[in-house]
């Protein structure tokens, strides 16, 4: 009995050692199948100490594959493993911009990182740092020589023409360098989409843009369509629509309009807005304000409040109606009356502290490249005369285009892709910079489009409801989306 114990007790030893090794095996190979050249295990924590394990790796790539003689340069990227056993084709998210690093929007605190996450029940999703962006920048900043009067009363003609200045010297400042300005466009950053896909030895891969990552899918559509799985959008940017058509500025303002004569109390305080910015910019060119800048960066240097620089910061707070239109109301309203409280309280955020032009050379190459047909810039600038932000909303385009020659794309670049790649469109009803009837012009041409609304939202909308997660997760595991409109609250305008 005791000798067949003992070798029942082997036999089991045996078994279990046999399991165990199949395991530690299979776990290794499954390690293999998932770390790729140029990669590392790592700890990615976001800004508000969240922390889970991902993997840090790059790709490299010719900085201008037009140039045999191209310097190579690294597009970096973090890996967050599928967490299903049956996985789906790796999903890149594309930052907006042109600049933003998706690395970062991973990490900013109470942002998009649960999204993130969510998606990796279908796949693998990556947090693309682009070219000339977060980890992937290798380019200095660009501080010209050139700078705007603080103090005086300057034409936004002269303006833009030092505008002009400083983007020659820098264009000059980067060649010496031995940067390539020619490789900063949204075609080579598409042709970096094809490399990562090739590294992760992916047949095809799923793309998740908003905005300017938008503009780079639809490039990403049109040179390689048969390598692209699905396609997520929001807030899609056309790629003949860098530069934004100001009369539809103007009916976001009309759409605004009804939203605030929602509420009551809001209506009564703000029963005209397109006449009050009017008025209040009328005022400002008249009587351009002198204000003592408070910020540590500049305290007690004087600003000539003029009426570009209240444009600028309208374009930059209209993009979300839950963030900062409340408080723009304010500002012209206070204006308006005199009162500059408001005004002296965001320039202390440090607003126009800097009068140095300076440059990134990304988003400044980007841009011009992507440029603008000559027939939609007759409209822009016919448009701009009347309308109430003008030419602003997109500073420095079109003031900057065909600048830097070899830059533009040309006019096949921008085109709208054609194809019947399964693409979902998430749209905001109050988005302030890219506007609905401009983001169904870019898709016309997407025979599997799949719209989704969501009412009263804005530019950043993929955390204003969790039904919007619900929705990605339904495409991209290719479920009929019934609910093609999400309803969020609007935000107290009076407040």
């Amino acid at each position: 009995m005791h000798k067949d114990r003992v070798a029942h007790i082997g036999k089991l030893a045996a078994c279990i050692f046999a399991l165990i090794t199949t395991s530690v095996m299979a776990n290794e190979q499954a390690q293999q199948q998932y770390n790729y050249s140029n990669e590392e295990a790592i700890v990615f924590e976001t800004m508000d100490g969240i922390q889970t394990n991902a993997f840090s790796g790059y790709i490299t790539v010719p900085e201008n594959r037009s140039n045999q003689q191209s310097r190579n340069i690294k597009v970096h990227y973090v890996r967050f493993p599928a967490t299903a056993n049956k996985t789906g084709s790796p999903i890149v998210y594309l930052s907006g911009g042109p600049g933003g690093s998706g690395i970062d929007t991973a990490k900013y605190p109470n942002f998009r990182f649960p999204l993130f996450m969510a998606l990796r029940e279908h796949g693998d999703v990556i947090a693309l740092d682009q070219r000339g962006t977060g980890l992937s920048k290798d380019t200095p900043t660009c501080r010209s020589d050139q700078y705007t009067p603080m103090n005086q009363v300057q034409s936004i003609d002269d303006t833009i023409a030092l505008y002009k200045l400083a983007a020659n010297q820098c264009h000059a400042f980067w060649q010496s360098k031995g940067i390539d300005l020619l490789g900063y466009n949204t075609v080579e950053s598409a042709q970096d989409l094809n490399e990562l896909r090739q590294h992760l030895k992916a047949e095809k891969i799923t793309l998740w843009g908003i905005s300017y990552g938008s503009h780079l899918a639809f490039a990403a559509m049109k040179l390689f369509p048969e390598r692209i799985d699905k396609v997520v959008i929001a807030s899609a940017e056309g790629l003949n629509q860098t530069v934004k058509l100001p009369t539809q500025t103007d009916a976001y303002f009309s759409r605004l309009q009804d939203a605030i004569n929602t509420q009551p109390e809001a209506a009564k305080q703000y029963p005209d807005i397109k006449g009050l910015i009017a008025r209040v910019h009328q005022q400002l060119l008249d009587k351009p304000i002198k204000v003592t800048l408070q910020s540590k960066a500049a305290s007690g240097n004087t600003l000539l409040f003029q009426k570009h620089h209240l444009q600028i910061l309208a374009s930059s707070m209209i993009t979300d109606p839950q963030r900062y239109v409340s408080v723009l109301l304010k500002l012209y309203k206070s204006i308006d009356v005199g009162n500059l409280e408001i005004l002296n309280g965001l320039l202390a955020r440090g607003y126009f502290d800097e009068n140095q032009i300076s440059f990134e050379a990304m988003p400044l190459a980007m841009d011009i490249a992507s440029g603008i047909t000559a027939e939609r810039l007759a409209l822009v600038e016919q448009q701009a005369k009347t309308s109430l932000l003008g030419l602003m909303l997109n500073f420095p385009m079109p003031q900057l285009n065909n600048q830097l020659n070899g830059l533009d794309l040309g006019d096949s670049f921008r085109a709208d892709p054609i194809n019947n790649i399964p693409t979902l469109l998430l749209s905001g009803t109050l988005d302030g910079r890219t506007y609905l009837a401009s983001q169904y012009e870019a898709t016309s041409g997407l025979s599997a489009l799949t719209k989704v609304t969501i009412e009263n939202a804005g530019h950043n909308l993929f955390m204003s409801s969790p039904k919007v997660t619900q929705v990605i997760k339904q495409f991209l595991n290719d479920q009929a989306i019934k609910d093609k409109t999400i309803s969020i609250d609007l935000p107290d305008f009076t407040k």
